[in-house]
Order: C-alpha cells, then structure tokens, then sequence
C-alpha cells in the first residue's frame, strides 16, 4: 500500500505564509503527477497546483503568483509554498499523487487544515 502524509497546516494572519509537504512512502515504483487540491466548507475540492514528473507545473487562477508547487523526487516529496495568504484560502488541502506499482493508481492524503484570519 501507499501512504500519503501531509504537514505543514496551521493558523495564520492575511498575508503571511505557510508550506506544506506530503511524502509517500509504501510499495512506489514510480509518481507521476503530484499535487495539491483544497476543499473549502460547503464547497467542491478544486485543483490548486500540480507537479509532473519532469517538474511541469499547473496552478489554479486563484494562487498563480502567490504559491509554488515544488516536488523531491528523491525524497517523493511534493511541496507548496503559500504566499501572501487571503482569507479565502482557507480550506482543508489535500495532497494527490498518481503512483505506478504494476499499474497507475491515484492517492490521496488525510488532509491539513489552513486557516486564514482576517
């Protein structure tokens, strides 16, 4: 099995940061895409950033400038660094990965909370 642990949530005041990481550990052959979603009360999971395997990365409208989406692959570690943090960044994040082990398949971790305040 593969095991996703994140760390790094907390509380912080607009405009500071945070960064969170996500290792995996377990039966790994190799990641592919590597990423982080967020899920905010009464609201759907949204994508914030991903990471390929060659270091291309996507971010979401919402954080482009503000975070960055870094991984390890020595360490299958994925990171985020959130800068310059709104409010409306609070959510529950979750850290995604897509790992080949006689087949692909896509994990997700428990989930760090972030809280914004005002």
């Amino acid at each position: 099995q593969v095991q996703l642990v994140e760390r790094g949530g907390g509380l912080v005041q607009a405009g500071g940061s945070l960064r969170l990481s996500c290792a995996a550990s377990g039966r790994i052959f190799s990641i592919n895409a590597m990423g982080w979603y967020r899920q905010a009360p009464g609201k759907q999971r949204e994508l914030v950033a991903t990471v390929a395997s060659g270091g291309s990365t996507n971010y979401a409208d919402s954080v482009k400038g503000r975070f960055t989406i870094s991984r390890d692959n020595a360490k299958n570690t994925v990171y985020l660094q959130m800068n310059s943090l709104k409010p409306e960044d609070t959510a529950v994040y979750y850290c995604n990965a897509l790992i080949t082990w006689f087949g692909a398949y896509e994990y997700w971790g428990q989930g760090t909370q972030v809280t914004v305040s005002s």
